[in-house]
């Protein structure tokens, strides 16, 4: 990997221009806030807490920043409350591919739970096919190829009619299932059920785990539920003891690295829910210098006032990342991706090898 004594930082606006890839973004946090203000206005939705964009846009981020995640997960309550209609999701679904998109991103995978949505009278897979036809018509629009994962929340007891939903629409835009929601007290290993029906339907799935929760939420969503990728799983650094300049792995941790189990890391949303004390401290710089299966993502662009790009920035001001270092975070993502193998190659050598600086 790179220094900051022999590399030259790229700036924001250089970010922006190389292609990226998201895995871990959710589509609930991500809304503009200019949009919520106009769908509750639409819809009758009354319990804004501001009614100027900016307004709302600083209110978001500040109720985000309690370095709680119980309180960071209490700001959906007003994106998803506006997101009750068919036409609701297709226009989120929309300038969501059109944001991401615009900040050189190239392949996404957005994350949503269909249970969310169905206040207003809609079927399951009414959402589903709403929020699709907004991906689709994005991807037409702006050059970005968008799939969903379907979420379950961990709480809840829909998890298998939701994997079986996912399961049905996997040609159709979608590309996997998430299992998302408050950690403690609702281990993955309740929804074994939904887990095993993927492992036989051969589907791709990926688990929030070692967020908020330590070791065992990492350990279950493993070897008890079979997770294809870890969402977060910052906290794999609970079994990593440093010794001067290197560092001792317990027993899981050389497990997620031999097995190259990808971490969907979310810096600044870690930051905002009190999983990292700050940038300099998280985790991401000892495992990416141990060279785990590390990528980079936003997890919700409103509520951590952020982008892809923006969190590139971050990570290469913190710990000195160049541009080979930006690349190995993208080639990373897009070796995870829950797209076929020839998709992956086309990604990596049509679009992301050659959109980088020249790197000899």
């Amino acid at each position: 990997m790179t220094s900051a004594t022999t590399t030259v930082l790229p700036t924001l606006a250089e970010i922006r221009r190389v292609p990226k890839v998201l895995l871990h973004d959710h589509l609930d946090g991500g809304l503009r806030p200019a949009t919520i203000i106009e769908l509750a206005e639409r819809y009758g939705y009354t319990g804004l807490p501001e009614r100027d964009p900016e307004a709302l846009r600083a209110w978001f981020r500040a109720s985000a920043d309690s370095g709680s995640l119980e309180r960071y997960l209490e700001t959906f309550s007003h994106t998803v409350a506006v997101m009750q209609t068919a036409d609701a999701l297709h226009r989120v679904a929309y300038e969501c591919a059109e944001d991401l998109a615009a900040d050189g991103i190239v392949y996404a995978e957005v994350r949503y739970a269909p249970e969310q949505h169905l206040v207003g009278g809609l079927s399951l897979d009414e959402v589903v096919e709403a929020v699709s036809a907004g991906f689709a018509e994005g991807e037409r629009d702006h050059g970005i190829k968008m799939r969903s994962l379907l979420t379950a929340m961990r709480h809840q007891a829909r998890s298998r009619e939701i994997a079986e939903l996912a399961v049905r629409y996997r040609d159709r835009g979608v590309a996997g299932f998430d299992i998302a929601g408050a950690e403690a007290g609702n281990p993955p290993t309740r929804h074994l059920d939904a887990f095993e029906y993927l492992q036989r339907e051969n589907a791709h799935f990926t688990i929030h785990a070692g967020e908020a929760f330590g070791l065992p939420s990492i350990w279950q969503a493993i070897q008890w539920c079979g997770a294809d990728r870890l969402g977060h799983g910052v906290r794999i650094i609970d079994d990593i003891v440093r010794v001067g300049e290197g560092a001792e792995l317990g027993r899981l941790a050389h497990y997620v690295r031999d097995k190259r189990i990808p971490l969907e890391m979310c810096p600044t949303s870690n930051l905002q829910t009190g999983a990292a004390a700050s940038l300099a401290e998280h985790p991401i710089g000892l495992l990416t210098r141990l060279r785990f299966r590390v990528t980079v993502n936003t997890d919700n662009r409103l509520m951590s006032g952020t982008t892809l790009s923006e969190e590139f920035r971050k990570l290469s001001e913190a710990f000195g990342y160049g541009w080979e270092d930006l690349r190995w975070f993208t080639l990373n993502a897009v070796k995870s991706a829950f797209i076929d193998f020839d998709g992956r190659l086309e990604i990596i050598n049509g679009i992301v090898k050659p959109g980088y600086p020249d790197l000899r």
